[in-house]
């Protein structure tokens, strides 16, 4: 229960919030946290998705939106209530949109038949050309297509620049009335205190070699998201931002440290792309597999039986899988308490 300070170098320690500790190696793996590009606003406003309190805050907020606007009488009001902006066309943007699509058609609907529902839209906005840009293009279709079927209103090659008095300010000087904007449109590497400033690269990444180990240090190193490594060929920017590429960065470097015991030769890590994958809603997944790519049920399927495998103990994968199968069925999540009843307690709390 200690967050990190700083890095202490000379003496090979590191501060943390409880006081310092020795290492004789070190490691690194802090992750991302959301980029907001500089905008105050948006970073003082906007509805961040990195952490699981993030998480729980979004569906909290969303929840208390709902009420509101399920009693509120004023028309000038609705679109601001009932829009909803998300910005950052990636997988998670993507799988947000598709999931409060149907939120919006299953639950909604009957949770709250007051809200006149001819106000609301889900807009879903990138800088980029397309949604899904690291997928192929297939994957990038059929996310456009799904998620306009769903009724989200797609916004391309427009960035949003500011949000001021509940209104999104988009780059080409639209805007959009809104209570809601969720902000997935970029990341960067959690801040390391201590570090040589020649360590650091694009990103707020930390700079590393074939093997993890910080340049410009000794005995550090840094794996997964927060790392950059320029080493192999195939990556010459660097790995993505995935979860596979942060586990067998993992694997590796552990194997190393027992070479490094033994006085072998390190092994460089090299990346074995396992493929990427997108849920967009119920029934319908993209799968970028090296080699192919597919969509649809099967695809939701494959999503469905990947993330249940790591799961620990099989009573886990078990109950999880009915649990599941349950809300399928009857399209009825049953987890839609309003943990905090006051947006800006939590708020207050979680700075």
């Amino acid at each position: 229960m200690g967050s990190l300070v700083r890095v202490i170098t000379e003496t090979k320690t590191i501060e943390t919030e409880n006081g310092e500790l020795q290492y004789d190696e070190l490691v690194l793996a802090m992750g991302t946290e959301s980029n907001f590009f500089g905008m105050e606003n948006v970073q003082k406003c906007a509805l961040p998705m990195k952490t699981i309190d993030e998480a729980i805050y979004v569906r909290n907020y969303m929840l208390l939106t709902m009420e509101e606007a399920a009693r509120n009488k004023n028309v000038k009001d609705f679109p601001k209530l009932q829009n909803i902006v998300i910005a950052g066309g990636g997988p998670t943007g993507v799988e947000l949109a598709g999931m409060i699509a149907e939120m919006g058609q299953y639950i909604a609907e009957k949770e709250y038949p007051e809200i006149n529902r001819s106000f609301s839209h889900i807009y879903l906005i990138d800088a980029l050309p397309s949604l899904l840009s690291p997928m192929s293009k297939m994957a990038q279709e059929a996310a456009y297509d799904k998620l306009d079927k769903l009724g989200v209103k797609i916004i391309l090659n427009v960035a949003v620049k500011d949000y001021i008095n509940s209104k999104v300010i988009l780059a080409d000087g639209k805007s959009i009335e809104t209570e809601t904007l969720i902000w997935t449109s970029g990341v960067i590497g959690r801040e390391v205190k201590g570090l040589p400033q020649e360590s650091i690269g694009k990103g707020r990444r930390i700079l590393v070699d074939e093997y993890n180990r910080v340049k410009e240090t000794d005995h550090i190193y840094a794996l997964g998201d927060i790392c950059l490594q320029t080493t192999e060929e195939k990556y010459p920017k660097g790995h993505p931002q995935l979860a596979q590429v942060a586990i067998q960065q993992g694997k590796n470097l552990g194997k190393n440290f027992k070479r490094i015991e033994d006085e072998k030769i390190l092994s460089p890590f090299i990346y074995k792309d396992k493929g990427t994958m997108a849920i967009i809603s119920k029934f319908n997944a993209v799968v970028d597999l090296p080699g192919f790519s597919f969509k649809g049920v099967t695809a939701w399927l494959t999503w469905l039986f990947i993330h249940i495998i790591p799961l620990v103990g099989f009573r886990n994968k078990l109950r999880l899988a009915l649990d599941w199968l349950r809300l399928f069925i009857t399209n009825n999540p049953s987890i839609r308490l309003i943990l905090r009843p006051k947006k800006n307690n939590w708020q207050s709390n979680s700075k």
